[in-house]
């Protein structure tokens, strides 16, 4: 480790969310760049940093910080300098000489212990000179908490955070109840607080301790989807974490209770515990869709009439269960449509429109992902968007303090006479929530998906749990119908949702199976079908043909086989930038996903000249882009996602993208592939399952190459475990209806 130290010149480059700076400093005359993370610098400060001298391939040598603390001007023209720098608001360069002139080297003495006396100078008002000073005391302030808070292993743009929200009480936060952090600060999880507390010495055994260890194991809950757990299984769990025996939870969770941290039920197998930010959300979406139930008092003769001349006009003919859903959309204010490939889910919907525009009516479409939203376009001839995007995402904090509000809702509520919903099995409880907060009384609400598909990614079960309440009315569409016939990929998806095996068929033009035994067969297998074989055969480029497998680790995971597809189908070049980030290599021309929902994001569409015409919020868990340029300089990176949205990555935000030319199963829900290649070997009981692999084929249009074992085919076909998924709105809404 290695210290150098200097005035900051120029500050070429610095990101204000992030606090990566890029500077130049000047020390007996000689210039040296700085990079790395310096938050709240100014131009004109004496700046002593710690790290390493390092040789960047386009800027040459510079020096990169792992630490640093900024030191006050001693000598007068130091002094004059730095306050002239535009480092204090309303100081320019003449008014520094003055201040200086008249108070000399004891100039920051009297800014910092007695700021009134500043009004001596021409030009100073009083309240002028109360400004200087708390500017001034502020920076001293906040350095001293980095400086602080970087003992505990906390980097200076978390110390940012803390300092913004805490100010000097964090010295009596951190040294009482560092857990506090946690619950308050995006970006501080238990397990930093639980290091800052051992290293202030709090026991193992604190209530502290325990209470945010309990609400730590229910935030993970939500990753893998559920809603609540029970409280044997929290205990366990929380034990587990933090290593201490637990014998019982009752004390912690009524202080929890008292602080209305969480919710406890009481059920006949034992208690069951939510964190309460998801028991409301749970309450409240099944009293909105409570309230949007009401009938319609249109003759059905009439509706039958209407539905009969559609038929005529556009030459086709439903058959009863799609007939009924379309009468059902038309009498209820809320109706649930279900439905396998081919079962002709995309008529039934195209009809429904037809019905509502020929009465004048308003009509919303929208889909999870910005793939289904606009295959959903391209099925019915009208505009669809995200539910992110018909909700008008803002990117601020929400009520509760979460980010990630919505410009629509309760105030402001969608205006359309009828909202259709697709691919409403991928949609979590809390999107479900926020869109039934923009939904007033008396709009059509209709929500079309596959009940058979992999529940959401996100916490809950919505679109089942909807259906097994058997309190809102639903049609299932099950005819699967002539054209969908002559698809290998439909019929086999029905069969294998049946349970029933399938015999390879040497004349498949759509569902093929490619038998290897080994994993590095299957991976040369899939490498040439991806790059060489497919992109002709489905009439589409590599990048739009997906490879899909049931797990992140192992032989076969996506970990593995990114970093050996990327190998092949993007390599190394010197006409391609990359960075190499904790989590791989990104080089332009890498296909990429966004792992996390991110409110804040901002994207642009830009026109062929490179002109923005359009702007937004939002990055969403589940979106696929390429990217589009690596700049080492000012290390960022640009992805370019569907529908042309340009997204700036800082290298540190990248930690939200991993490669994406093979993703899970689960990750592919909402999208549709030309072609996809799954390759099957072995794999845990629990993620080799039978609606994991019928999630995986409906995702292709044109072709399904199954590559490895058949014998690990029929396993999965054979296997019905479900991941089991605490999830209760269905109870909820029963709750409800025995009180309507």
């Amino acid at each position: 480790m290695e210290q150098i130290s200097g005035y900051i010149n120029h500050i070429v480059y610095a990101n204000a969310e992030t606090g990566y700076a890029v500077i130049e400093i000047v020390k007996d005359g000689e210039e040296m760049t700085l990079v790395g993370i310096m938050p709240q610098i100014n131009e004109g400060e004496y700046i002593q940093a710690e790290g390493n001298y390092i040789t960047h391939a386009v800027y040459g040598q510079q020096f990169s910080v792992t630490g640093f603390s900024i030191q006050a001007p001693e000598d007068i023209a130091s002094i004059e300098h730095y306050l002239g720098s535009g480092a204090i608001k309303g100081v320019g360069t003449a008014l520094a000489a003055r201040i200086v002139k008249k108070f000399g080297e004891d100039t920051f003495r009297i800014i910092e212990d007695e700021p009134e006396r500043l009004a001596e100078v021409k030009g100073i008002s009083e309240n002028m000179a109360r400004k200087i000073g708390s500017q001034v005391a502020e920076k001293r302030d906040m350095r001293e908490a980095m400086i602080y808070l970087q003992r505990y292993g906390i980097t200076l743009n978390l110390a940012a955070k803390i300092f913004e929200r805490y100010g000097n009480d964090l010295y009596r936060i951190i040294e009482k109840n560092p857990y506090r952090l946690a619950d308050d600060i995006t970006g501080v999880g238990f397990k930093i607080a639980d290091e800052i507390a051992m290293k202030v010495g709090i026991h193992s055994d604190s209530d502290f301790r325990i209470r945010s260890g309990i609400f730590y194991v229910l935030q993970q809950a939500l990753t893998n989807g559920h809603v609540y757990l029970p409280e044997e299984e929290l205990r366990t769990f929380t034990a587990e974490l933090l290593g201490v025996e637990l014998e019982s939870l009752t004390q912690h969770l009524s202080d929890m209770m008292i602080e209305k941290k969480i919710i406890v039920k009481e059920m006949e197998q034992g208690c069951i515990v939510y964190a309460s930010r998801y028991y409301y959300m749970e309450l409240n979406a099944a009293r909105m869709l409570h309230d949007l139930n009401v009938g319609s008092s249109e003759s059905e003769a009439m509706i039958a009439k209407k539905i009969a001349r559609i038929e005529r006009e556009e030459n086709m003919e439903l058959d009863e269960q799609q007939r009924l859903a379309v009468m059902e959309a038309v009498r209820r204010g809320l109706l649930i449509v279900t439905g396998g490939p081919g079962t002709g889910k995309t008529t039934t919907i195209t009809t429904m429109i037809r019905y509502f525009e020929s009465e004048e009516m308003s009509i919303a479409l929208a889909a999870p992902t910005g793939r289904a939203a606009k295959r959903m376009t391209e099925a019915t001839g009208r505009e669809a968007r995200t539910i992110h995007r018909l909700l008008e995402v803002n990117g601020a904090p929400d009520d509760t303090g979460v980010s990630g509000s919505f410009e629509r809702n309760e105030q402001n509520p969608l205006e359309a006479d009828v909202i259709i919903i697709d691919e409403m099995s991928m949609v979590d409880i809390q999107l479900m929530h926020a869109l039934l907060k923009a939904v007033v009384v008396g709009t059509r609400l209709i929500l079309v998906g596959d009940v058979d598909q992999l529940p959401s990614v996100g916490p809950g079960n919505v679109l089942r749990d909807i259906i097994r309440s058997e309190c809102f009315p639903v049609v299932k569409l099950s005819r699967i119908f002539r054209q969908a016939e002559h698809s290998d990929i439909i019929v086999n998806a029905h069969k294998i949702n049946r349970g029933e095996h399938i015999e390879k068929k040497t004349g498949s033009k759509d569902f093929l199976f490619v038998r290897r035994e080994d994993a590095n067969s299957i991976i040369n297998a899939a490498i040439t079908l991806v790059s060489k074989k497919l992109p002709d055969y489905v009439h589409a480029p590599m990048y739009d043909i997906q490879v899909m497998t049931p797990m992140r680790k192992g032989a076969l995971g996506v970990e593995r086989l990114n970093t050996i597809l990327q190998q092949y189908l993007n390599p190394p070049s010197e006409n391609k930038a990359e960075k190499e980030l904790p989590q791989g290599i990104f080089r332009e021309g890498d296909k990429v996903m966004q792992i996390k929902n991110n409110y804040q994001m901002e994207w642009e569409v830009r026109s062929r000249y490179g002109i923005p015409v359009e702007q937004g919020v939002g990055v969403f868990n589940g979106d696929m882009g390429i990217v589009r340029q690596v700049n080492l300089f000012s290390e960022q990176m640009e992805v370019e996602f569907d529908e042309g949205r340009m997204v700036t990555y800082t290298f540190s935000q990248a930690e939200e993208l991993e490669l994406a030319y093979a993703i899970t199963i689960h990750k592919s829900q909402g999208s549709e592939y030309p072609a996809v290649v799954i390759p099957l070997l072995s794999g845990p009981r629990m993620l080799m399952s039978r609606n994991l692999l019928y999630t995986a084929v409906t995702r292709a249009r044109q072709c399904v190459c199954i590559v490895g074992l058949q014998e690990m085919f029929d396993a999965m076909v054979d296997n019905q475990v479900e991941q089991r998924r605490y999830s209760s709105l269905d109870r909820r809404i029963r709750e409800l209806q025995a009180f309507v």
